[in-house]
């Protein structure tokens, strides 16, 4: 963890006393607007330098893709020479993807509900849409490797401050040295106890045994390896924590977002609410 002096630290004093670079803006709508806006003028800027443009992304969060679906239709921003590598995809029990029908599945969601969005002209050829497979582990570095390395790799941040499927290295068996971690290629993880309640309790109403045990991950080889690093954060309340420890914490496999901290060019957007200090308070639902 952090000291308490950074924990409570008030909102409006993270900014100037934040060591990364960070920026806070008013609401979650602003920082998905932020989200997109990034993406699409870094894709105009490269397009009209008739340079192609490779980047990271994720699926989570996942308010932006609709903005920026809109904003590559209205302003005719072609993806024809973009290059997206999907952080990372759920996994069966045996180590495979779901199937891409699986309402879970990264890969269905980025097919149906970005990339269809996007006008055909614009649309990016699937040939340049990678996801990490479990089956050939290397495919996805072996493909960044080709084109030169990754632009920008923006994301989300986790519970536990995982970064993709980059969970926390903590086992009461053995230990991963910090730099076998940082120096981690694309591989498959199993999912931390607390990644699977807290997004059972999103996503399959508490069911647990309905939700993916598995994952497979870009490591952070790959995600510390390109040129720009952007970070966006919008989930309020129960990021509040994370967001500081990311924020102030030394870097650290018990926090992966750590990590982070050391690249030349990182930068992290969050809104108001996630940004205040957290508080203890109880919570329970009304009945009346």
């Amino acid at each position: 963890m952090i000291p308490e002096d950074k924990l409570q630290m008030p909102a409006d004093e993270l900014e100037t006393n934040s060591p990364i670079n960070l920026t806070i803006l008013h609401a979650p709508a602003d920082v998905m607007a932020h989200f997109a806006r990034a993406i699409a003028d870094e894709i105009k800027t490269h397009n009209q330098a008739g340079e192609p443009t490779r980047l990271i992304l994720p699926v989570g969060p996942i308010g932006h893709y609709p903005l920026l679906a809109q904003i590559s239709n209205q302003e005719k921003i072609s993806w024809k020479n973009v290059h997206v590598f999907n952080m990372d995809e759920y996994c069966d029990w045996t180590g495979r993807w779901i199937p891409e029908d699986h309402p879970l599945s990264f890969r269905g969601f980025m097919k149906h509900e970005f990339y269809t969005l996007l006008d055909p002209e614009l649309r990016i050829p699937e040939s340049q849409r990678h996801f990490p497979d479990p089956l050939h582990l290397d495919t996805v570095a072996e493909a960044i490797e080709a084109l030169g390395g990754i632009d920008t790799c923006y994301g989300g941040i986790g519970y536990h401050g995982h970064v993709a499927f980059n969970e926390p290295a903590i086992s009461h068996w053995h230990e991963i040295p910090e730099e076998d971690f940082r120096t981690a290629p694309a591989r498959i993880v199993p999912l931390a106890p607390d990644s699977i309640v807290m997004n059972s309790i999103r996503n399959t109403g508490g069911n647990s045994n309905n939700f993916p045990p598995m994952g497979v991950t870009l490591g952070m080889k790959d995600i510390l390896a390109a040129k720009r690093i952007r970070m966006y954060c919008a989930g309020g309340r129960w990021q509040q924590t994370i967001v500081r420890i990311s924020i102030f914490g030394d870097p650290s496999v018990r926090y992966p977002t750590t990590l982070l901290k050391d690249h030349p060019d990182y930068a992290l957007i969050i809104d108001q609410a996630t940004a205040s200090p957290p508080s203890v308070t109880l919570k329970y639902t009304k009945t009346n």
